[in-house]
């Protein structure tokens, strides 16, 4: 079993390429593919970010209005002195952030949210161990103008799938939190701090509340960009794409690019790459005829009308997933961003775009990717003789392979097989010689008796298999635990199923997750 020198939590660390989890996309830019290197700035490490830093450009008129902002945002919120001293120092040249950016998910969503911003926190810290004579601010982005509702308003604890009914539409940041109190019916002893997150005016400073009360002690700066001045300073891109369609013109050339390469591309560049955003409403700006309008409304511009609307109301053009990115780096001095791996290959498209407006491309790390063992999990995995690596395997193929380990019989039929194609091979010799178009009739039979036989060595390690029930439950439960339904646990279930018997879940994460080591971390709770 290849695990490692044991945390209090950190059970060991399997190679991505081995997890069967990731795209080729992905792996081939972790392993700093030379085919993906136009597309990027560099694979993070500790080395990679200074030489990132030195090259950082970043206006100070841009750092004055974003600290001014984040104070006016953190009002009424009890904010660490590490957090306060993080805004402060967002108007030093030498300060630079770590970003993540995530859907305003209901309590916290799938567990990979967690590990996201640990990642930004860890990262820092050891960036300021290595840089003392810099800051470095970790940062989470909040994703509050996104309007894909169905995407966040249900979380999964305990095997229950737990779900908030609204019928708001629009910018999900806005959303007020009618009826989500049902959900505190469903679940005894919920966290304090969510009970009042969900007291506040709207979903985004619930989940600002939430976010500062799990890791404001680390110093994490949460940033919600729906707002007037912040939009301000993304005029002139807002100008840009809409009445001179460059950055679809600049995206398009790189979407070409890496599909010429052998690779599918995620995001697909449009002539106008901003949404109208207004009350309950975000819908796709589009050019027609006469001028400009807002699909599925009677809202109609021309073009010095549009113009005139981004001027005095600019918080009402609301990027998408094309220029959001870009969007993020105008506000925040930041060296790498940090995702998930669907995340990352679709920023590979914008290189372009960030280039043609002189911001300089964030280095994009892979957030910890993580799995938790409880107790019960690990006792089955010991009791299968279970390597880290077995894990990870086809359901199947891994029952199969314990089976055949641990079973006293015979399961297969290899020396018959091999018996088999000596009979009709001296079958096909002596029948040739007699007819040669008899050949293709006695591969064919031949063929068949081989399929007979794999039939009875499927009947018998099946057979077996219903002899060692015990073992084949054991190894489902344990795929059931780490990949519920199929899909990675990290993807499909709540942090609450740790924290509500292990408050310092959290610091476990914090403890164990190394941000510069790019392989899966297994993890076991400390129930």
């Amino acid at each position: 079993m290849s695990t490692l020198t044991e945390t209090d939590c950190l059970l060991s660390k399997v190679e991505f390429n081995q997890t069967n989890s990731f795209s080729s996309f992905f792996l081939d830019y972790i392993s700093d593919k030379e085919v993906l290197k136009p597309f990027h700035n560099g694979i993070p490490t500790i080395e990679s970010l200074k030489r990132q830093l030195d090259e950082r450009n970043f206006p100070q008129q841009h750092r004055q209005v974003v600290a001014q902002v984040l104070s006016s945002q953190y009002e009424g919120i009890e904010t660490s002195d590490l957090t306060s001293k993080h805004i402060g120092l967002l108007k030093e040249s030498n300060t630079f952030t770590i970003t993540t950016g995530h859907q305003l998910n209901i309590f916290t969503g799938p567990l990979y949210f967690i590990y996201k911003i640990v990642t930004v926190i860890n990262a820092c810290k050891e960036l300021k161990a290595a840089y003392p004579d810099y800051n470095f601010v970790p940062v989470y982005w909040m994703a509050s103008e996104d309007h894909d509702f169905d995407e966040i308003c249900h979380f999964r604890m305990n095997g229950k799938k737990l779900v908030w009914e609204t019928e708001q539409t629009g910018a999900v940041g806005r959303f007020n939190l009618k009826g989500i109190n049902k959900i505190f019916e469903q679940v005894i002893g919920m966290p304090e701090f969510f009970v009042q997150a969900y007291q506040k005016k709207n979903l985004a400073q619930a989940v600002l509340h939430y976010v500062n009360a799990l890791f404001g002690e680390e110093g994490l700066v949460v940033i919600d960009a729906d707002h007037h001045e912040l939009k301000s300073l993304f005029k002139p891109v807002i100008e840009s794409d809409i009445f001179e369609n460059q950055p679809q013109q600049i995206a398009q050339k790189t979407t070409d690019a890496l599909e010429a390469a052998g690779y599918s591309t995620q995001v697909f560049p449009r002539e106008i790459n901003f949404f109208y955003l207004k009350d309950d409403l975000r819908s796709r700006i589009i050019a027609t005829d006469t001028g400009y309008e807002v699909l599925d409304t009677e809202l109609h511009f021309t073009k010095d009308e549009l113009k005139q609307e981004i001027d005095q109301y600019p918080e009402r053009f609301s990027p998408n997933v094309l220029l959001r990115p870009l969007y993020q780096e105008f506000l925040l001095p930041n060296l790498a961003y940090v995702g998930g791996p669907s995340e990352l290959v679709y920023w590979l498209q914008l290189k372009g775009i960030f280039d043609h407006f002189e911001t300089t491309f964030p280095m994009l790390m892979p957030r910890n990717f993580a799995a938790v063992l409880d107790k019960n999990t690990l006792r089955k995995i010991e009791q299968v003789q279970m390597t880290w690596e077995d894990i990870f395997k086809n359901d199947h193929e891994l029952v199969n392979e314990k089976v055949r380990d641990q079973t006293t019989f015979q399961l297969d039929l290899a020396s018959q097989k091999a018996q088999l194609e000596t009979i009709f091979q001296q079958a096909l010799q002596q029948a040739v010689e007699v007819d040669t178009t008899l050949e293709r009739m006695v591969k064919g039979e031949h063929r068949r008796a081989e399929k007979t036989l794999e039939k009875v060595e499927q009947k018998i390690l099946k057979a077996e298999r219903k002899n060692q029930e015990v073992l084949v439950n054991r190894i489902y439960a344990i795929k059931e635990a780490l990949f519920p339904g199929g899909s990675p646990q990290e993807r499909k279930d709540n942090f609450l199923n740790f924290y509500m018997t292990d408050p310092n879940f959290v610091q476990g994460c914090l403890d164990s997750f190394d941000p510069f080591d790019y392989r899966f971390h297994l993890l076991k709770t400390n129930e």
